[in-house]
């Protein structure tokens, strides 16, 4: 064993799979040897790391370009037996193409290019049968500008990266339709306004104008949707905590509703008191809702049942909840919270369909939306430090559930 220029122990002499025949044993010991960096520590000891271990496949080559390890990840990904790779010439064991058809290892040249080149950045290749993996180089030099000692090939499958972006392209088309619509509308009477403003009465040109302002109003609340969506993914939704009256905002909600044409009598409130002060984002909470109770109405039959009650929140329950936040606790270590229950005596959320309920595009059935408010509410409760739950309701239709915790200031506690 030799001593390399970072303090790394390198093996030298004869290559011997290591368990599961897929590469030497002294490879993983020699990248923990890198890790303890001169320690004094045993660099095997405590870690237990085989490149079996690893989720991606790891495929490397010593500086005679002959594979010295090919994990179990990198066999099943490229479908190669690894007994079979090891020991070969790396352009054969993992004969890549890139999209072109242009063999890659040749392309690259990595022993042979610039000596100032450590690594290749991740990209789309083809496999033999032309199955797409997505691949990554490191070149490990024996020092600076030195010949390459060590080639570290990454691989991995392209299924999660196809997910995501079928999930984008869900997302666009979905847009586009639902932007379509209200903006041809738009187009449609405000053109004619323009064009024959004198031969309509004002009743007609108010119809036409409320129109218009119903239409604009769905393309505005549509992109703050998206942009909602937006921080939710990247984990920066802002949650702008005040005291938040939640009976109220019940309240206000149902009136509004009333107001556009529901009745009344379909609607039963119960609120037990007393309730636990809530600090929450009062827009927020306006939007979850605004959700649940449109989702109820339109999806959704007989009374429509909302109730609010003081709820015991485990912390474990809400592990996002705000470092400058302090939750009221109880004795046994739980929380004070409020739990908002709507439900409904319709047909109700089918079983096998609860587990998709709060994924994106999921729609109860084909009275319109966009199949993003419920995937909108979860994000909005989490980033409260909230859980939200789906069943069914004591009437056999829907029941959804959310509880948020107290959420109070520190200085407050």
């Amino acid at each position: 064993m030799t001593v390399g220029a970072s303090g790394s122990a390198i093996t030298r002499g004869p290559v011997r799979p290591g368990p599961g025949g897929t590469g030497p044993p002294g490879l993983a010991r020699e990248a923990l040897a890198h890790q303890a960096g001169g320690l004094g520590q045993d660099p095997g000891q405590g870690f237990g790391i085989d490149p079996d271990d690893l989720p991606d496949g790891l495929v490397v080559a010593d500086e005679t370009g002959r594979v010295i390890c090919f994990n179990a990840a990198a066999a099943r990904i490229t479908a190669v037996v690894a007994a079979d790779a090891v020991g070969t010439p790396l352009e054969r064991a993992l004969p890549l193409e890139d999209l072109e058809g242009r063999r890659w290892w040749a392309l690259t040249d990595p022993y042979g290019g610039l000596l100032t080149r450590y690594g290749q950045p991740e990209r789309n290749l083809l496999l033999p049968g032309g199955r797409e993996v997505l691949v990554s180089a490191r070149y490990v030099r024996a020092y600076p500008q030195g010949p390459v000692r060590r080639l570290v090939v990454s691989i991995r499958g392209t299924e999660a990266r196809r997910r995501t972006e079928r999930s984008h392209a869900e997302l666009i088309a979905t847009v586009a339709h639902e932007l379509r619509s209200p903006l041809t509308s738009v187009k449609g009477f405000t053109a004619t306004l323009l064009a024959k403003w004198e031969r309509f009465t004002d009743d007609q040109k108010r119809l036409m104008l409320e129109t218009v302002d119903a239409d604009a109003n769905r393309v505005t609340r549509l992109i703050a949707e998206l942009l909602d969506i937006s921080r939710i993914d990247s984990g920066r939704l802002e949650v702008r905590r005040q005291p938040v009256d939640i009976g109220t905002a019940v309240g206000r909600h149902i009136q509004s509703i009333t107001a556009s044409g529901q009745s009344p009598d379909r609607f039963l409130v119960r609120i037990q008191q007393p309730l636990p002060a809530l600090w929450a984002d009062p827009d927020k909470i306006d939007q979850i809702l605004g959700n649940l109770l449109e989702n109820a109405v339109r999806h959704g039959a007989g009374t429509v049942t909302i109730e609010v009650a003081p709820a015991h929140v485990k912390h474990a329950e809400h592990p996002h909840a705000e470092h400058g936040g302090a939750e009221h606790t109880h004795a046994d270590g739980g929380a004070k919270g409020t739990a908002v229950t709507v439900s409904d005596e319709g047909p109700g959320i089918p079983e096998e369909s609860m587990a998709r309920v709060f994924t994106r595009f999921w729609r109860g059935s084909k009275r319109g939306g966009t199949g993003l408010g419920l995937y909108i509410v979860k994000g909005i409760v989490e980033a409260h430090g909230g859980t939200i739950t789906v069943g069914r309701g004591p009437g056999g239709g829907a029941q959804f559930r959310f509880i948020l915790p107290v959420g109070a200031p520190a200085y407050l506690a």
